[in-house]
């Protein structure tokens, strides 16, 4: 079998590229038409997925915070019924007032000095 001229053999060549390009061309699928709301596509599942995940967090984050209010009450109540730590805490305060004031006297004997020298 002879091929014709140099015209059908590029037109044979422009039918067998053709041909080749059609197989990758998507075909048409069925369409299932009450299944179309069931199906979720990967966004949709993705968005849906990362929905649940911040609620998860979010509600982890709200108990973590409860318990840590219920602690510090628990704490307080407890500081408060405490009377030895309450003289404990007065007398630590009145310390530390004591501490300040002999700080503040000894800068004033340093400065006075310092001015004679």
């Amino acid at each position: 079998m002879k091929i014709g001229g140099f015209s059908e053999r590029l037109e044979s060549q422009a039918a067998a590229r053709k041909a080749l390009l059609e197989k990758f061309k998507p075909k048409p699928m069925v369409q299932a038409v009450e299944a179309e709301g069931r199906f979720e596509t990967r966004a949709q599942r993705k968005a849906r997925e990362l929905e649940e995940v911040r609620a998860k967090r979010a509600a982890e984050k709200e108990a973590a915070r409860v318990q840590a209010e219920q602690a510090a009450a628990a704490r307080a109540e407890a500081i408060a019924n405490d009377e030895e730590l309450q003289l404990a805490m007065k007398r630590d305060e009145r310390k530390a007032r004591k501490a300040e004031a002999k700080a503040q006297a000894r800068a004033k004997r340093e400065a006075k000095s310092a001015a004679r020298r």
